[in-house]
C-alpha cells in the first residue's frame, strides 16, 4: 500500500508542500481504474482504493458476522464491530460521544428524510427554512413543512437571525411553532463554502425566544476533502448529514449525526422498525415501547448493513494510511483547484473573448479553502459568445475518456441564480422538452445547466492539464473570425442515389436495399426501417449502440419470400444458442401462436429516446435468449404497435413549424407502418416552395426524424480533413453515419462538400435502371424523368460519439467525431453549438394513395434556400 512519506506526513500543515507529489505513484498502485482516465466527478463519488477492497474482503473472509439482533457469538461480534465503527466515525468528526450520537443511514439524503419524518410528526407541524444553495434533497423537506422559506442570500440569513434574536413570543407568525433551518456546508454546484458559524449564531438567537429553531448542516460535499470539527457542542449543528462514499469511495453508507441536546423532535416520530422497540402488542391493543438506551437504537430501523460497516471500518484505516488526514487532502485539492481555475480563466479566443464563463461566488476565493472547495462550475462560449451545448462537451469528453458532471447538479437554486432563470423560465424549459442530462440543454439561447469539475484526494496535475488541453483543442477559436466547413451558396450540384439502407432493428446493423429494387417511402420513413427494437427486460428502455457497441454485429435482413425477418449475430455465442433467428414479418396474430401465444401476448410501455411508447414484446424465450447472449444484457425483441396512441413524432427542432398543434390532435388510427403486407402509401402533392406549417411528422423508432441522408462529397471531404489531422486514423465509411440514403454527386466534376447545408427539399426522379453502374438517371434530363417522391429537408443531423463505432467490428475509436467536432460544430435553431453531419428528411404530403419509392441510381434534385436564408450556423 502506497502512503505519504514518513517525514512529510507529520509535518505541520503550514510547512507541508501544497501539492502531494506522492499521489502519482499512489494512483498507479491503488487506483488502477483511473489509468488512462481523467476523473473529475469526485463530488458525486470518489474512487475507492484497491487496499480498501482487499482489507474489507480479508475481514469478511476471516470472520463470521451475524445479525446484531441476537446473542450468538457471530451476532455479538457484529454488534461490537458496529459500535467500534460508530465511535471511529464520531472521532473522525471530532465529536464527543457524550454530546453526539451517530445514526447509520444509506446516504445523506436518507438522513435528511429521517429527520423530515420526525419533524413532520411534530404536533402543529414545523416551520422550515433553507438556503438557496441547498441540495435538492434539502429542498424536498419543504413539502412536509407547515410553512417554508428559501433564503436567497447569506445576508438574508444574517438578518433573519437578527430578527429572531429580537423577536417576542407570537411574532412573526411562524414563531408560534418550532422550526428547522438547513443549509449546505459546501455548495454542490460550484464548491462555495458557507459559514459554519451559523448553527452557533442561530442557537444564540433562539435563547431569548420561546420557540426553538434547530439547525441541519449538509456536510456531504464538504467532508469529501476537508475536515469538519464538531468539538464544541455549543457551536455545532443540531443535525449533520454526510455520505461516507464521497470520502472513501466505498462503502455506500451515510450518517446522521445528532447533538444529544437536540433529540426532542425524534420523540414524536411515529414509525418504528425492527430492532428499535423493546416490546409490541398486535391484537386488541396497539402498544409499543421504544428502546431507551440511545438515539441510534431508536432510529436505526431494521438490520444494519453489517458487511458494509465492516468495509467502513477498513475505510477509516486505509484512508489514514494513504493520505494522512483530511487537512492534507484539503491542501492538495486547493492547490490543484486554484491552478484549474486560473488556467480556465485565462483561455481566450483569437478575438480576445473568454472561452469559459465560471460561476464563482464573489465571497469565495480559490486561494482560501475556508471559502471555496475543490470545484469549478462553468459553461463554454464560442468566439461569437454563443453557448456551447454541455451535451456536446460531454460527447467529446467521452472520446477523450474525461469524466465530469453536467446539468442542474441537484442544485436548482444555485443554477437559477447564476443562469438568471426565473421560475417561469424553468417551467417553460421543462415543457419544451428540457430534462437534466438530455440534449435540449440550450433553451431560448441560454444554458439550462453547467459543467462541474470536482477534485478529490487522488486527483493530480495530469488531470488538470488534460482537461485544459481538451478545452483548448476543441473549444478555443484560434482564427478570427472562426471558420467552419460549410457548403457554398450559389454553386449548384446534381446528385443521384448511391445506396439505400434500412435498419429494421433500432441501433443494430443495416440492410442495404438491392440495386434495382424500388423501395417504399412513407410518412414514417422508409418501409421496414426501425420497426423493431431491443428492450431491457427490467427497465423496458430501448437499448442503444452508443452504450452497447456489439449491437452493430446483429445483422437483420428482410426475407420477403419466407415472410420473415432474419437476424444473424456476427460474434461469439454459447454453443446452445444458434447464430441466427427468424421473426415473422406478418402481424396476423394467427401467425404468432407458436412464437407468441395469445396468453403471453402483451403491449407494455417502453422508453425510446425519452419517449414513452407501447411496444409489443415477443414472449418467445428463444428470442430473448438469443439477444441476451449476443449482448450480455437481459433483453428481448419488441415491435412498434398499431394504433393512434403509440405514434411518435420527430423532435420539435425538426418539425416544419416552431408553433405546433398537439401531437395527439394530429394522430389517426393506422396499422403498424411497414406491416406485412404493406399498406398502399398515400400520394404526394406537387413540390411547393414552402413547407406545410401545420403538420407534425410521425416516426417509428428512429431517434429524431423519418429519413436520414448524407452526401458522399461531404464524407470524402471529411476523410481528407481527417487524414491531415489524424494521419493514422482509418477513413470513415458511410456506414458509421447510419444513413438511409447516401447521395453521390454527378455534376459538376469538382466535388462540392456540405452542399446539403443549403437544401430545403429534395426531388427524387426515376429513370430506367440498367444495373449498379448505370448512369441513365444521372445523365438524363430532369424533364424526361418521372417524379418518384418529394422530401422536405428538416434540418442538419446532430452527431455524437456513436459515429466512432466501427459497424463491421463493433470497436470504438476517436474518429471521425473528433474531426467533425473541430470542423462541423456550429449553432443551430437555438440549441447551442452542436456537431452536424447529414440532413434529416421527411416525405412531403402523404395523405393520398399514390405510391412513393426510391431506388439506387435515381436522380436527386435539391431545392436550395436563397442566399442568407437560414443557413446552418444562422438558423
Amino acid at each position: 500500500m502506497a502512503t505519504l512519506s514518513g517525514n512529510e506526513a507529520w509535518l505541520p500543515l503550514q510547512r507541508r508542500p501544497a501539492y502531494n507529489g506522492n499521489i502519482d505513484g499512489l494512483r498507479q498502485e491503488e487506483y488502477p481504474m483511473l489509468n488512462d482516465t481523467v476523473y473529475l466527478d469526485h463530488a458525486g463519488v470518489t474512487p475507492y482504493p484497491k487496499a480498501l477492497i482487499e482489507q474489507s474482503s480479508t475481514h469478511l473472509m476471516q470472520h463470521l458476522f451475524g445479525n446484531p439482533h441476537s446473542n450468538s457469538s457471530s451476532s455479538q461480534l457484529s454488534t461490537r464491530h458496529v459500535e467500534d465503527v460508530r465511535l471511529r466515525a464520531l472521532r473522525f468528526l471530532n465529536a464527543d460521544p457524550e454530546s453526539f450520537d451517530l445514526v447509520f443511514v444509506a446516504n445523506a439524503t436518507a438522513g435528511i428524510k429521517l429527520l423530515a419524518d420526525a419533524f413532520r410528526d411534530q404536533p402543529g407541524g414545523f416551520w422550515y427554512g433553507y438556503h438557496q444553495d441547498a441540495h435538492t434533497s434539502l429542498i424536498g423537506m419543504r413539502e412536509v413543512a407547515s410553512e417554508h422559506r428559501c433564503f436567497g442570500h447569506d445576508d438574508e440569513v444574517a438578518y433573519w437571525m437578527q430578527i429572531l434574536s429580537a423577536s417576542s413570543p407570537g411574532t412573526p407568525s411562524h414563531c408560534a411553532r418550532h422550526g428547522l433551518f438547513a443549509y449546505p456546508a459546501q455548495s454542490n454546484l460550484n464548491g462555495r463554502r458557507l459559514p459554519l458559524s451559523w448553527p452557533g449564531r442561530l442557537r444564540s438567537s433562539c435563547q431569548s425566544s420561546t420557540r426553538k429553531v434547530y439547525s441541519l448542516l449538509d456536510a456531504a460535499a464538504w467532508l469529501s476533502t476537508s475536515p469538519l470539527n464538531l468539538s464544541d457542542p455549543t457551536q455545532a449543528p443540531d443535525y449533520t448529514v454526510l455520505s461516507f462514499y464521497k470520502i472513501f469511495g466505498f462503502p455506500d453508507l451515510g450518517a446522521l449525526v445528532i447533538r444529544k441536546d437536540s433529540a426532542l423532535p425524534f420523540s414524536s416520530r411515529k414509525y418504528f422498525g425492527g430492532g428499535t422497540v423493546e416490546s409490541v402488542t398486535c391484537t386488541n391493543e396497539s402498544w409499543h415501547m421504544r428502546k431507551q438506551d440511545s438515539l441510534h437504537d431508536q432510529l436505526e430501523d431494521g438490520t444494519l448493513p453489517i458487511h458494509s460497516l465492516v468495509a467502513l471500518g477498513a475505510a477509516f484505516d486505509v484512508h489514514e494510511k494513504l493520505f494522512g488526514s483530511l487537512e492534507r487532502i484539503s491542501s492538495h485539492t486547493s492547490f490543484l483547484t486554484n491552478h484549474l481555475y486560473e488556467s480556465l480563466s485565462s483561455l481566450r479566443h483569437a478575438n480576445g473573448l473568454p472561452v469559459c464563463t465560471i460561476y464563482k461566488d464573489s465571497r469565495s476565493s480559490y486561494q482560501d479553502a475556508s471559502t471555496q472547495g475543490p470545484v469549478v462550475a462553468l459553461n463554454i462560449r464560442n468566439s461569437n459568445e454563443a453557448w456551447v451545448s454541455n451535451a456536446e462537451v460531454e460527447k467529446l469528453a467521452a472520446i477523450r475518456n474525461i469524466q465530469f458532471r453536467t446539468g442542474s447538479l441537484c442544485n436548482p437554486g444555485g443554477i437559477a441564480s447564476f443562469l438568471r432563470l426565473e421560475p417561469q423560465d424553468v417551467r417553460r424549459n421543462f415543457f419544451a422538452g428540457q430534462r437534466c442530462g438530455n440534449e435540449n440543454d440550450i433553451q431560448q439561447e441560454r444554458p439550462t445547466g453547467a459543467i462541474r469539475l470536482s477534485l478529490g484526494a487522488m486527483s493530480n496535475m495530469q488531470d488538470i492539464t488534460a482537461f485544459v488541453r481538451f478545452v483548448e483543442e476543441f473549444f478555443v477559436d484560434n482564427t478570427c473570425p472562426p471558420t467552419f466547413a460549410v457548403g457554398p451558396s450559389g454553386v449548384k450540384a446534381d446528385f443521384y442515389v448511391e445506396t439505400v439502407s434500412i435498419y429494421p432493428i433500432k441501433s443494430c446493423g443495416s440492410w442495404q436495399i438491392p440495386p434495382g429494387l424500388e423501395w417504399d417511402i412513407r410518412r414514417e420513413g422508409l418501409a421496414w426501417d426501425r420497426e423493431w427494437c431491443l428492450i431491457h427486460q427490467g427497465t423496458r428502455a430501448a437499448l442503444s449502440q452508443k452504450r452497447l457497441p456489439q449491437m452493430a454485429l446483429l445483422r437483420p435482413t428482410i426475407d420477403f419470400e419466407g415472410g420473415v425477418l432474419r437476424v444473424r449475430f456476427d460474434g461469439r455465442l454459447p454453443p446452445s444458442i444458434p447464430n441466427e433467428i427468424t421473426v415473422p414479418l406478418s402481424l396476423d396474430l394467427a401467425s404468432f401462436q407458436d412464437l407468441w401465444p395469445q396468453s403471453s401476448r402483451s403491449c407494455c410501455p417502453s422508453r425510446v429516446c425519452g419517449d414513452s411508447v407501447s411496444a409489443y414484446t415477443y414472449a418467445s424465450p428463444n428470442i430473448a435468449a438469443f439477444f441476451t447472449a449476443a449482448l450480455s444484457t437481459p433483453c428481448t425483441l419488441a415491435r412498434y404497435p398499431p394504433g393512434p396512441s403509440s405514434t411518435r413524432h420527430s423532435k420539435l427542432h425538426l418539425q416544419p413549424s416552431r408553433h405546433q398543434t398537439s401531437p395527439q390532435a394530429s394522430r389517426v388510427e393506422h396499422p403498424i407502418p411497414g406491416a406485412f403486407p404493406p399498406p398502399t402509401p398515400p400520394p404526394s402533392p406537387p413540390l411547393p416552395n414552402t413547407t406545410d406549417q401545420s403538420r407534425t411528422l410521425p416516426i417509428l423508432l428512429s431517434n429524431e426524424s423519418p429519413i436520414l441522408a448524407i452526401s458522399r462529397s461531404s464524407l470524402n471531404h471529411l476523410n481528407q480533413t481527417m487524414a491531415l489531422q489524424s494521419p493514422h486514423a482509418k477513413p470513415a465509411p458511410a456506414a458509421v453515419f447510419r444513413a438511409n440514403i447516401v447521395l453521390a454527386q454527378s455534376a459538376p466534376a469538382t466535388p462540392i462538400p456540405y452542399d446539403e447545408d443549403n437544401w430545403t427539399a429534395l426531388r427524387i426522379l426515376h429513370a430506367p435502371f440498367d444495373g449498379p453502374s448505370s448512369s441513365a438517371s444521372v445523365d438524363a434530363p430532369s424533364s424526361s424523368l418521372s417524379p418518384s417522391a418529394d422530401l422536405d429537408v428538416l434540418g442538419p443531423c446532430r452527431r455524437c460519439q456513436m459515429v466512432c463505432i466501427d459497424q463491421t467490428t463493433a470497436t470504438r475509436s476517436e474518429e471521425p467525431f473528433v474531426t467533425l467536432a473541430k470542423t462541423r460544430r456550429m449553432p443551430g435553431r437555438g440549441m447551442g453549438q452542436k456537431v452536424f453531419f447529414g440532413v434529416h428528411c421527411a416525405l412531403r404530403g402523404g395523405e393520398g394513395g399514390e405510391k412513393r419509392t426510391v431506388r439506387v441510381g435515381d436522380r436527386v434534385v435539391p431545392v436550395r434556400r436563397r442566399s442568407g436564408e437560414g443557413e446552418v450556423g444562422n438558423v
